[in-house]
């Protein structure tokens, strides 16, 4: 930084030392590059949904935007219609019961729920368990934020889940949180009754706060279940869910939290000092997105991905890579073949040879080293070509 004078040295916060910019915002740079030399690189990386909200839902925004009272301050707490539709959502697909005026929480999309939660439960220096792989927010969120990251292992032997023998075996003296995601990114693996069981078991063994990050449970799968359906969870867990992935609305940063009314209470106290409550507008569309019907869920969330999958494993097929076919979830899990190195070496060669942007699993975590993950969040004529060029470089 140069004055007039003379040069003042300043540096970044010590904190910034312990993370990496995000994988994809780096990365999106040189694939923007490549684009602007003519090079069209089709992108299959990243989990944004590209089909519309609802009809209903986008009038509802536009109605309410319209009025001329709509564009205030909101509350932080979320309005008394998001908030019921949230309960209503969980009561009618998951069959569990929710105070709208106390176990929810209504959020900027579930990223920020990480933020608030870390903030409200975990002391800079105690630990927090992550799982590996897994979402790569939760490790650096919680650095930035001085917790200690402890990675848990999954495997595809176990079918993506913990292993609590394993972790039952370790010191969780410090452990504040657990951070869960079922059905999981980036591996697929469906979330299971079981798992769910034990994690609950796990919490109250350890006295550990187990937080499930839930926005996945409709893609590609008939049977959406949550955590808080298992007795006693809504006392030592928290679940996040969003409306990115389910409603198809990833721009719109609308995502709650559930659990016990003390542990809102406690998020609440963060949020109410960071933020204010979104725009009036956004809120009640949103409400009006948790009433979509079952044909709707089906036809956005399980039709259009299934035919979209074929693509995302004919891809697979051609790199010879193997997959689980029962994953669900917008994405397809793949493991590499030995003839590559690591998976950062495949993914560049269809990126610079068949100009396809695909992710390589290590940025998940060193158990995806040997893996590659396929957005579907692409129409079928883009994913019909990515096969050819793919195949056209082998």
């Amino acid at each position: 930084m140069t004055t007039s004078n003379n040069t003042i040295q300043i540096q970044p916060a010590e904190r910034l030392s312990l993370v990496k910019e995000y994988y994809f915002s780096r990365k999106l740079k040189e694939v923007a590059k490549m684009n602007a030399e003519g090079k069209d690189v089709i992108s299959l990386a990243i989990g944004s949904p590209d089909m519309p909200p609802s009809k209903q839902t986008v009038e509802k925004l536009c109605e309410v935007a319209k009025q001329n009272d709509a564009h205030g301050y909101q509350p932080t707490c979320g309005t008394p219609e998001l908030r019921n539709a949230m309960a209503g959502f969980y009561k009618r697909w998951f069959k569990v019961e929710l105070d709208p005026t106390t176990e929810i929480q209504p959020l900027i999309g579930s990223k920020e729920g990480i933020l608030h939660i870390t903030l409200a439960f975990v002391n800079s220096g105690e630990e927090v368990l992550v799982p590996n792989p897994g979402y790569p927010t939760y490790t650096s969120l919680s650095r930035i934020l001085g917790a200690k990251v402890r990675n848990y292992d999954l495997s595809a032997d176990n079918g993506w889940q913990p292993d609590f023998e394993a972790l039952d075996k370790t010191d969780l003296s410090k452990v504040k949180l657990m951070w869960t995601n079922y059905p999981n990114m980036p591996t697929g693996a469906d979330a299971q009754i079981e798992t769910y069981r034990k994690l609950v078991a796990f919490a109250k063994r350890h006295n550990i706060v187990v937080v499930n990050d839930n926005p996945y449970s409709f893609i590609l799968n008939e049977k959406p279940i949550s955590l808080l359906q298992v007795e006693g969870a809504k006392y030592c867990c928290i679940e996040l869910n969003s409306m990115s992935k389910s409603h198809n609305m990833p721009g719109w940063r609308v995502g709650m939290c559930a659990s016990n009314a003390k542990f809102i209470q406690w998020i609440l106290k963060v949020k109410s000092n960071i933020d204010s409550g979104t725009f009036r507008g956004l809120q009640l569309a949103a409400a009006t997105a948790y009433d979509n019907d079952a044909e709707w869920h089906h036809n956005a969330n399980i039709v259009t991905y299934s035919r979209r999958r074929r693509y995302a494993e004919e891809i697979m097929n051609t790199l010879n890579c193997k997959y689980d076919k029962k994953q669900v979830g917008m994405f397809l899990w793949g493991k590499i073949p030995d003839t590559y190195s690591n998976a950062e070496e495949l993914t560049e060669a269809v990126l610079h040879q068949a100009r396809v942007f695909i992710t390589p699993g290590h940025i998940f975590g060193s158990n995806g080293e040997r893996y590659i993950r396929i957005s579907l969040c692409a129409k079928e004529e883009k994913l019909q070509e990515a096969v050819e060029r793919i195949k056209s470089m082998t």
